[in-house]
C-alpha cells in the first residue's frame, strides 16, 4: 500500500502552494505531518519560490493538532520552532483559509504574513477546553492580528469566530478562496525580494534597534533591484526584480 503524503507541493509562476492533506482528521497535524510541512517550507524557499500559499485539502485549513496521536510538551516545543521558521522565511506567505482553522491551524495562520479567508471559515483557540496552553509567541501574534479583545474572547472562553469576525477584527486581508490567495501571492512574487525580506524583519522587531534590520535596509538601498525599480519607473514599464 502506498504511503499517504500529508503535504502536497505545487510550484508555478514563482509561487509554491503547500496543501495539508489529512482530510480524515480535517487536516489536523501529527508529528510526522508537522515535520513534512517544515521540510516543504524549507524546500520551497531553497528552490526559489518568491511566495508561498499554505492551504488545506477538501474544505478545511487545519483543525489543530491531532489529539488522537499526540499532544505533549515535546511536540509543543517543536511546533514553536516550526512556527517561528515559517514566520521568518524571507518571502511572502499567504494562508488560504476555509472551514476549520483552530488550535494549531490558527497558529499556522498567525505565522503567515497575510490571510485570505473564505465564507464559512471558523476560528478558535480552544485551549481552555483542553487544559493546555500555547506559547507566549502565539499569544503575542493572536493579540497583534486579532486585537486584545478578540484574543481574550477566544483564549479565555473558547469562543468560535467566523469569517465576518475575521474581517471585522482585521485578521483577514482578503475575503476569497484559494484562487484569490494564489493571485495575491503571484502579485507579491513580482515585487522586490530584498524589500520584502527586510520589511518582514522590521514588522517583527517593532521600534527597538535591530542590527539585522539595519543591514537589510542598507542592502536594499544598495541593490541592483533598486536601480531596476527606478529605471522601470522612468520607462513606465513593470520592473523585473532578481533579489540582488
Amino acid at each position: 500500500m502506498l504511503a499517504v503524503v500529508p503535504i502536497h507541493s505545487q510550484f508555478h509562476d514563482a509561487v509554491t502552494i503547500l496543501t495539508i492533506d489529512r482530510t480524515r482528521r480535517r487536516n489536523a497535524l501529527d508529528e510526522g505531518a508537522l515535520e513534512e510541512l517544515h521540510e516543504a517550507v524549507t524546500g520551497a524557499v531553497a528552490e526559489g519560490a518568491r511566495a508561498i500559499v499554505l492551504t488545506g485539502a477538501e474544505g478545511h485549513f487545519c483543525a489543530g493538532a491531532d489529539l488522537t496521536e499526540l499532544e505533549d510538551v515535546s511536540f509543543t516545543r517543536r511546533l514553536a520552532e516550526v512556527l517561528r521558521h515559517l514566520a521568518a522565511v524571507p518571502v511572502t506567505t499567504v494562508a488560504a483559509i476555509s472551514g476549520s482553522c483552530m488550535g494549531l491551524g490558527m497558529q499556522l495562520a498567525l505565522a503567515c504574513d497575510v490571510r485570505v479567508v473564505a465564507e464559512g471559515a471558523r476560528f478558535a483557540v480552544p485551549v481552555a477546553k483542553l487544559g493546555l496552553m500555547v506559547d507566549r509567541w502565539t499569544i503575542d501574534r493572536l493579540i497583534r492580528h486579532w486585537g486584545e479583545g478578540a484574543a481574550r474572547h477566544m483564549a479565555l472562553t473558547a469562543a468560535v469566530l467566523d469569517a465576518d469576525d475575521a474581517h471585522r477584527y482585521g485578521f483577514t486581508q482578503v475575503r476569497g478562496d484559494l484562487d484569490a490567495a494564489v493571485e495575491l501571492a503571484r502579485r507579491a512574487a513580482t515585487l522586490a525580494p530584498l524589500t520584502q525580506a527586510g520589511s518582514k524583519l522590521g514588522l517583527d522587531v517593532g521600534t527597538a534597534a535591530d542590527p539585522a534590520y539595519d543591514e537589510a535596509f542598507a542592502r536594499a538601498w544598495a541593490s541592483r533591484d533598486l536601480a531596476e525599480g527606478r529605471q522601470a519607473f522612468r520607462e513606465r514599464r513593470s520592473p523585473v526584480f532578481e533579489g540582488r
